[in-house]
């Protein structure tokens, strides 16, 4: 199963289909075509022989054009209506008889369909081909300048149907490297792997073939955050994803459960989720200092053991919290424990106490710059003492402390290093608006419109 799902709309298909044809357009209008010479042999008359030359498209507009789904294969596009101009010279000889000049050709009424067929190479990218392309002419108009009308019509016919069979070839050629050399490398800017920071990555890697239905293009990705300091394999498996029929936005991502634990696990292997607190770091304005001075009074055998010494706390989990997304929102109940030292003359650590806290935290989740960004909050700290070297006490009592802890040390730093976010997987220069957050059972729900930004 994926970890993570993209849907891309109708209306998503309708907006990247714009920019397609607006790229096709100028394609096509910079179609080189071949010079055209022949002989035309005709009763009582002979033979005419004539050549075209200096052949340039002056313009080719695609006027009306649609992009569709191909349930199980892929897209399928549709051009009508489009026209061409193009300018030129001509020769002629017909016995003793040569004449030159220029003409002016109108290409309407051009008919193309298209048809894409998606997949995924090796690495997981995607791929993009033209599975098939054809091209139909139904009227040229040609208008030759001379002065000797009469020549233009002996060879006029043959002209036209040279011309329009290389024009129908030049066409379908241009789409099919126009798919190679400008969808195809554009959809392989999609990021495989997303690397977030010296820590941990993300794989974005296409399990499958993109899939159309009906309704939308779904692309089904891992989804899966990894450690860059020591990788190794999850021990847990993605759900089944299935996204609501939701059509409002240009695409949807969906991200499961899945996705948001191995982020914990990747962390958590990676050494990350390990979180120390001298004195210097208690903020100002808060009138205690983080020494033995202060603890004394809740661990009484602290001012004889280690008199008026500064002391460290060591934050860690001895496992990676799990994530719970419902339909109330994003949750976890993380373990953490707090091993308290004192810091010695020498500099080296004495391991004063070890504490076990749990703690409810809810998490608020939003999309900005193209990154998943998000706020913990906390909610009431339990504490049980685990082991002591420093004899029994009360642990209810440091309560206010690990609060205070939390609140200004600790959540902030973490919601510093969530605010920076993670990337969704987007292509280059694509912008995501009108941002959706919604939460389901083992999944978070994002819709968001779509701006892309040429070069």
């Amino acid at each position: 199963n994926p970890g993570f799902v993209v849907r891309i709309t109708q209306a998503g298909l309708d907006y990247a289909h714009q920019q397609g044809i607006a790229i096709l357009e100028k394609e096509l209008a910079r179609l080189k075509l071949p010079d055209i010479s022949g002989d035309s042999r005709l009763r009582h008359v002979g033979k005419v022989r004539y050549e075209i030359s200096s052949l340039e498209l002056q313009s080719f507009n695609l006027p009306y054009s649609r992009i569709s789904l191909s349930p199980n294969v892929g897209l399928h596009i549709s051009i009508s209506n489009a026209f061409a101009e193009v300018d030129g010279d001509w020769r002629v000889k017909l016995l003793f008889i040569r004449d030159h000049g220029s003409f002016n050709l109108n290409v309407e009424n051009v008919y193309i369909k298209i048809d894409l067929k998606l997949g995924s190479d090796t690495s997981g990218k995607p791929t993009v081909d033209t599975s098939s392309c054809s091209t139909r002419i139904s009227k040229v108009r040609v208008h030759f300048s001379g002065k000797f009308g009469w020549l233009y019509n002996l060879f006029y016919n043959a002209v036209e149907s040279r011309f329009r069979n290389i024009l129908e070839r030049k066409v379908c050629e241009t789409v099919a490297s126009s798919v190679h050399n400008d969808l195809q490398p554009y959809l392989r800017s999609l990021p495989v792997t997303a690397r977030i920071d010296a820590m941990a990555g993300i794989d974005y890697s296409l399990v499958a073939p993109p899939t159309a239905t009906a309704q939308s293009l779904d692309v089904e990705l891992k989804g899966e955050f990894f450690s860059m300091v020591h990788r190794s394999a999850v021990p847990f498996t993605p759900l089944p994803l299935a996204l609501p029929s939701d059509h409002d936005h240009m695409v949807y991502f969906g991200a499961s459960s899945f996705f948001f634990n191995t982020a914990s696990f990747a962390y958590h292997a990676a050494g990350a989720l390990v979180f120390e607190i001298t004195d210097s770091m208690i903020p100002e304005g808060v009138d205690f200092h983080l020494n033995t001075a202060t603890f004394s009074a809740f661990v009484p055998q602290l001012e004889k053991m280690y008199p008026d010494m500064l002391m460290k706390i060591r934050l860690s989990t001895p496992s990676a919290p799990s994530l719970n997304i419902g339909p109330g929102g994003l949750s976890l109940q993380p373990v953490v424990d707090v091993q308290a030292y004192a810091i010695l003359p020498n500099s080296s650590l004495a391991p004063l106490f070890l504490l076990s806290l749990v703690s409810n935290v809810s998490a608020v989740i939003d999309v900005r710059s193209g990154h998943i960004v998000g706020n913990l909050s906390v909610g009431r700290l339990r504490l049980f003492l685990k082991h002591s070297d420093v004899g029994t006490f009360q642990v209810r009592q440091l309560q206010s402390i690990m609060n205070i802890f939390a609140s200004t040390i600790l959540l902030p730093h973490l919601n510093g290093r969530l605010e920076q976010g993670f990337p969704l997987p987007l292509p280059d220069r694509i912008q995501l608006s009108n941002i959706l957050v919604r939460f389901h059972q083992n999944f978070l729900l994002l819709g968001a419109d779509v701006h892309y930004q040429p070069k």
